[in-house]
């Protein structure tokens, strides 16, 4: 098979396209014929070295992707040849076939492409932990469960971003985004954002205060030091900020607002959230599925760049150079 390899962290050169033998899967363990492959920031800062070193003496760079599964081992129930899968934390999909854990495999229903089930995984599993970590949950998302209350997703226009606003209208929330330009903002109205503000606008939290007058509930929150006024400003009582990304080292946070509030802030890192938070992540995105409500393609807000596998450095610079949308490479 081919696949993606490489051997030192550093910049994009260092992917190589290589020859490898196709994994058999043990027990409790597919093998997923992949069809498409998402890129996301982590792939390029593990890559990079910036968070993670090389744990042998080769890694396959990407954690989502879809298929076909190809191959069970004994154990697996619920999964047989044929069936459309999306995995996720998947441990390298820049190659034609994966071998993981059944739990990391699957269905993708009737309807679902692999472009969508490819642009799962980190995005939606990350966007459901920062919908469901107010101290009053829900701890799973589905139809009704953020009835009446407000989310504020922050930088709409982004992957994590479109996959929460498209899970907390379907969960039934009011979703405000925050984008910044007309383009970016387009698409997260077509994602389904109910109200959009321009963020570096003088008066967003004046806009964000007209439609939500007692504050919002939830905030995504993508850039906790740019937006750390913003968030006081337009959170209501008992409201959580969920953090998932930094754009900064550090931030300066108005305590006093927040105690006045009892703001909760949750620091969301998918890689350390527990696995039953991430069951029912998945049970969720399975559902949302099955109802439709999960979409990509610019019509839904996500446009698609796609590269071939041997253009996987491409990719992977287009995701570093901040490209909106979604990155996927075709296998």
């Amino acid at each position: 098979m081919r696949a993606v390899v490489y051997t030192e962290t550093g910049g994009p050169d260092v992917l190589r396209l290589v020859e490898r033998e196709v994994p058999e899967p043990g027990p409790d363990e597919v093998r997923v014929r992949l069809r498409v492959a998402g890129v996301n920031p982590t792939d390029w800062k593990v890559r990079t070295g910036l968070t993670a070193a090389l744990s042998g003496p080769e890694a396959v760079p990407g954690q989502d992707g879809a298929g076909v599964v190809d191959a069970v081992g004994s154990g697996v129930e619920g999964l047989a040849p044929g069936d459309p899968a999306w995995v996720w934390l998947a441990g390298g999909t820049t190659r034609e076939y994966a071998v993981l854990p059944a739990r990391h495999v699957r269905p993708l229903p009737d309807g679902a492409s692999a472009d969508l089930g490819a642009a799962l995984g980190v995005p939606a599993i990350t966007a459901h932990r920062c919908l469901t970590v107010a101290e009053d949950g829900p701890q799973r998302l589905a139809p009704g469960a953020l009835a009446g209350r407000t989310v504020l997703v922050a930088g709409g226009a982004g992957a994590v971003g479109h996959a929460a606003i498209e899970l907390a209208r379907w969960a039934g929330a009011t979703v405000v985004a925050t984008t910044s330009s007309p383009e970016k903002a387009e698409l997260a109205r077509r994602a389904g954002a109910h109200h959009v503000v321009d963020y570096r606008a003088d008066d967003a939290a004046s806009r964000i205060r007209d439609t939500a007058p007692d504050g919002v509930d939830v905030i995504v929150e993508v850039a906790p030091a740019t937006n750390a006024d913003l968030d006081a400003a337009v959170v209501a009582p008992h409201a959580t900020i969920a953090v998932y990304a930094n754009d900064a080292p550090t931030a300066a946070i108005p305590v006093r607002a927040h105690m006045t509030t009892n703001t909760r802030y949750q620091f969301v890192l998918l890689y350390t959230v527990p696995d039953a938070a991430i069951d029912e992540a998945v049970a969720a995105i399975d559902a949302a599925l099955l109802d439709g409500a999960l979409r990509v393609g610019e019509d839904a807000g996500l446009p698609l760049h796609r590269f071939s596998l041997a253009d996987t450095a491409e990719a992977h610079r287009a995701v570093e150079g901040g490209a909106v949308g979604k990155v996927v490479i075709d296998l």
